[in-house]
């Protein structure tokens, strides 16, 4: 029998929330050296979003899966 998959959807899910948050830091650190001031108007929805864009795209990723041609 196969293993429910839902352990690895969660753990898909929380690693693309993990990439999508730092590249929301990096988006604000590098906004952050082109400006002199970055608000929290801007600060918190350039993390959100890229953090939820990561939880979509580790949600739709099938655990276990790759595109090699193992033989």
């Amino acid at each position: 029998m196969n293993a429910s998959p839902f352990p690895g959807r969660v753990t898909t899910v929380l690693v693309g929330a993990l990439v999508g948050a730092a590249a929301g830091i990096l988006l604000v650190s590098a906004a952050g050296a082109l400006a002199l001031e970055i608000d929290g108007v801007f600060a918190i929805p350039a993390i959100v979003v890229p953090m939820v864009c990561g939880v979509v795209v580790g949600a739709f990723v099938m655990p276990g899966n790759s595109r090699s041609n193992s033989r």
